[in-house]
C-alpha cells in the first residue's frame, strides 16, 4: 500500500497536467527572472524546445525551454550544459518557475 507522505505533485498552473512530484526537488532556493523557481531531479508531461547558450548570474549554460505537453505553457528550463566546474550538479536537472506551477496532494 502507497504511504501518502511525499506523495504531493506539482502541476502546470493553466491546464492541471502533473509534471514533477515534490520527491524531486533539490532546491526551493532558485530565482527566475519572473520570481522564485524550484530545482528538480526531473519532469514529466514535458515538452523540451532546442537547445541555446544562455547567460545566468552563475555563469554560461546550454539550455532547453520546458513546456507542459498537454497545453504547451512554458515552466521553465532543463540545464543540457554547464560550463563552470562548480555548477555541474544543474546538468540534466529542470527549473519550474513557481508562479507557473501548483502543488497538490495525490
Amino acid at each position: 500500500m502507497a504511504d501518502s507522505i511525499g506523495e504531493r505533485s506539482y502541476s502546470c498552473q493553466k491546464c492541471g497536467n502533473r509534471v514533477s512530484r515534490n520527491d524531486d526537488i533539490i532546491s526551493k532556493s532558485f530565482q527566475s527572472k519572473k520570481g522564485r523557481a524550484f530545482l528538480f531531479y526531473e519532469a514529466k508531461n514535458v515538452a523540451m524546445g532546442p537547445q541555446q547558450e544562455k547567460m545566468f548570474i552563475t555563469g554560461q549554460y546550454v539550455v532547453s525551454d520546458v513546456f507542459c505537453s498537454d497545453c504547451g505553457e512554458k515552466l521553465g528550463w532543463k540545464y543540457i550544459k554547464a560550463y563552470d566546474q562548480s555548477q555541474k550538479y544543474k546538468e540534466g536537472k529542470v527549473v519550474l518557475e513557481k508562479f507557473k506551477i501548483t502543488d497538490e496532494d495525490s
